[in-house]
């Protein structure tokens, strides 16, 4: 299964690169024409010297042959709003990302699928009901509003947790000094990129839990004698993480959106606000870059999912 996804996968994202580049050409205007206007002016002559330097003077296809053959030379292009070449400019920002995105989505699921597992088993009683509360309050606010609020109390009112960027300015940091200074930095823009997430796994979990407690499986389980903690583990628990793990390998991509204004909010430079930067500036070539490894990105963690889900249900395949 694994090795079927990727070669399938293939095909699709060359049809997604192709089909981004052609439509962020679309778009009126170019990368050359927001230079010129940051600039102040420029002349007609320099506009042309500019858009032959970054090949924006050729034609559609075949502006469009030249980027799929720096591709199979895994050369991404220059980015015209940088003057650096996009694979250097992807990263710098990546690590950053994906310390925000894999966090988030680790607290997510640890802190979903736990307040799922209490509903499920509580159904009914007080702790069933204050964690429904709670994850409907998460789930229909704003995470944005969330984060504005986290800044406020953890860092205006309590000064607990920094507000603002990647790491404390002007200090020269080491070892594990360096690595909690981080970490104080990186918690509550994971926090807020994760609210969602916590409540749309513990809702899911928790359905899940009471479909498969009707199975007959489970049945079995219980008139075998079985303790009740391996029963809900081992035969719910593990049953019930199927369509949660599916949902956590579609929303890893979706992630990367929530970057964008969690970054902004907090100062973090990741490839959320570089892909806010690029769209500004008219980058295409920035873009198609971030996209591309959007894509493969989606991939990666398909295949991933797939794995897990084959390990949490012999029944399922790999090929």
């Amino acid at each position: 299964m694994a090795r079927r996804t990727v070669w399938q996968a293939i095909p699709t994202v060359l049809g997604i690169l192709v089909l981004n580049f052609l439509l962020l050409r679309l778009i009126p205007g170019d990368a050359v024409d927001v230079l010129a206007s940051e600039s102040g002016g420029a002349t007609e002559a320099t506009l042309a010297q500019w858009r032959s330097h970054f090949g924006l003077d050729l034609s559609l296809w075949q502006q469009l042959l030249a980027y799929l053959n720096h591709l199979v030379h895994l050369d991404l292009g220059v980015s015209p709003r940088f003057n650096l070449p996009v694979g250097q400019l992807i990263a710098e920002r990546l690590p950053n990302t994906l310390l925000l995105m894999v966090g988030a989505l680790a607290l997510a699921l640890a802190i979903g699928i736990s307040a799922g597992v209490i509903m499920a088993s509580r159904v009914g009683r007080w702790p069933d009901r204050l964690l429904s509360l709670t994850v409907l309050l998460l789930y229909s606010t704003p995470g944005f509003w969330i984060g504005l609020m986290a800044v406020v109390l953890f860092s205006v009112t309590l000064g607990w947790l920094p507000s603002d960027g990647i790491e404390t300015l002007g200090l020269d940091l080491h070892g594990s000094a360096w690595l909690f200074d981080r970490f104080k930095h990186a918690i509550l823009p994971i926090l807020t990129l994760a609210t969602f997430y916590i409540a749309l796994y513990a809702r899911l979990t928790r359905a899940s839990m009471l479909e498969v407690q009707r199975q007959d499986f489970v049945r079995t389980a219980r008139a075998k004698g079985l303790p009740p903690t391996r029963i809900a583990v081992r035969h719910v628990l593990r049953n019930a993480l199927l369509p949660v793990t599916t949902l956590a390998g579609l929303h890893f991509a979706a992630l990367l959106g929530g970057a964008a204004v969690t970054e902004t909010l907090f100062g973090w430079p990741g490839l959320g606000r570089l892909t806010l930067d690029a769209v500004l500036s008219r980058d295409y070539n920035l873009l198609l870059g971030i996209l591309l490894l959007s894509s493969m990105l989606v991939v990666v963690v398909n295949v991933a999912m797939d794995l897990l889900q084959a390990w949490l249900d012999p029944r399922i395949q790999v090929q």
